[in-house]
């Protein structure tokens, strides 16, 4: 059952109570488009966008936030997490359960309470955090449950950002910006690229502790040499760096959850294999940045993309999406996507992430990127790094 909650130090959301608000307000306008009469969210990346809280405790089993029009969300959470939802959340209304077996029997039980039990309900059943065997559980209490997927409505609404989001997505850009600086600064013959990710993390790190500790590096990027490059999302090793090998960098810096991503490669000496690929990724970005506007559509922008492609006569090089939809949580299922037959329209708020990462005839992985704003004119860069390739 609900209880009341008390003061504990450094905790709390982020941003205002009516920001949050906002949020709600906009998914629950989603909601009425889609003729749900309850959302059960259940994404982490979601539930922080809408509560504050990260959803940290849902691994044991989902803690889903009930929307419901006309009244206040309410959580269901595990007990154990339960003052730390109250915490970090600004939901008011928190019903918590012991075991994971109790989930169905507690979420069911807010449902009926609510006159829900035979209504169209909202589940996010193509997202992280959601098994079939929840949904299970929750239909085998409510045999008369209309079970509507609903994966993309919260995404969609997160996807424009409003003036406090894009302040933490700036903020984390120059965070990442200092992040390739500080690579391109410390390239040399005979680095590691754990080395580098350490040097890379202490110049955050400091950056972040001046400012009060709120900016750093989400996850620990992808920092690879030489003919390591060829390994995509690969940890970073004890390998080193040698003349006239490549080195690839895909990193962001994340504030308040709002991460920002950014590839930047370069060369040391000399590697004609690699350069001829940047060469041909830069011109691919430069035709992606021009494309950008509010009212086309993903599939339009990805087509401009590969169109340079087809024209350079090696369209073979490029293996996967042309980009995505980021902040919270930005490897979501369900974001809007850059690929072909993608009928989602770019709006003005929107950021996306253009990593152009092109793989030649030998495997090499080398390339560059954007990371834009969608502005009323266009698409505007939020890095100040230059997409070009730097030469160690």
């Amino acid at each position: 059952m609900a209880t009341t909650s008390s003061a504990i130090p450094l905790t709390g959301v982020p941003f205002p109570r009516s920001e949050y608000e906002r949020r709600q307000r906009n998914v629950l306008a989603a909601m009425a488009s889609a003729a749900l009469d309850a959302l059960v969210v259940t994404a982490h990346g979601h539930l922080r966008y809408l509560s504050g809280y990260d959803g940290s405790g849902g691994y044991f089993a989902p803690f889903p936030l009930i929307m419901v029009p006309g009244r206040s969300p309410t959580f269901v959470v595990r007990q154990y997490d339960e003052q730390a939802v109250r915490s970090y959340s600004c939901i008011e209304e928190v019903v918590a359960y012991t075991h994971q077996q109790d989930f169905g029997k507690m979420c069911a039980d807010v449902l009926r309470r609510y006159g829900l039990q035979s209504k169209r309900i909202g589940f996010e059943l193509g997202c992280w955090n959601l098994a079939v065997a929840d949904v299970n559980a929750l239909q085998a209490q409510l045999p008369g449950l209309k079970i509507v997927d609903a994966t993309r409505l919260v995404s969609s609404v997160a996807a424009v950002k409003g003036e406090l989001e894009l302040e933490c997505m700036r903020d984390a850009m120059r965070m990442t910006d200092l992040a390739v600086r500080t690579f391109q600064s410390s390239l040399r013959e005979g680095v590691t690229e754990g080395e580098m990710a350490a040097t890379m993390g202490a110049a955050i790190g400091e950056h972040a502790s001046n400012a009060g500790g709120e900016v750093g590096l989400s996850g620990g990027g992808t920092i690879l040499f030489g003919e390591r490059t060829k390994l995509p999302h690969a940890p970073p090793s004890r390998h080193p760096i040698s003349a006239n090998e490549p080195a690839f960098l895909e990193i962001g810096a994340s504030k308040h959850g709002y991460s920002v991503g950014m590839v930047r490669c370069a060369v040391v000496g000399r590697h004609p294999e690699a350069e001829s690929l940047h060469t041909l990724a830069e011109e691919v970005i430069e035709a992606l940045v021009d494309v950008v506007k509010p009212g086309i559509s993903a599939a339009a922008v990805d087509a401009a993309g590969r169109e340079v492609l087809k024209r350079s006569g090696r369209k073979g090089v490029f293996r996967q999406r042309t980009g995505y939809q980021t902040g919270i949580n930005w490897t979501e299922r369900g974001d809007l996507s850059l690929e072909p037959e993608s009928n989602d329209i770019l709006q003005v708020g929107m950021t996306l992430h253009m990593p152009n990462i092109l793989c030649s005839e030998n495997g090499y992985l080398f390339g560059t990127g954007a990371h834009v704003l969608v502005a009323e004119r266009g698409a505007e860069v939020l890095s100040e790094i230059p997409n070009t390739l730097f030469r160690a």
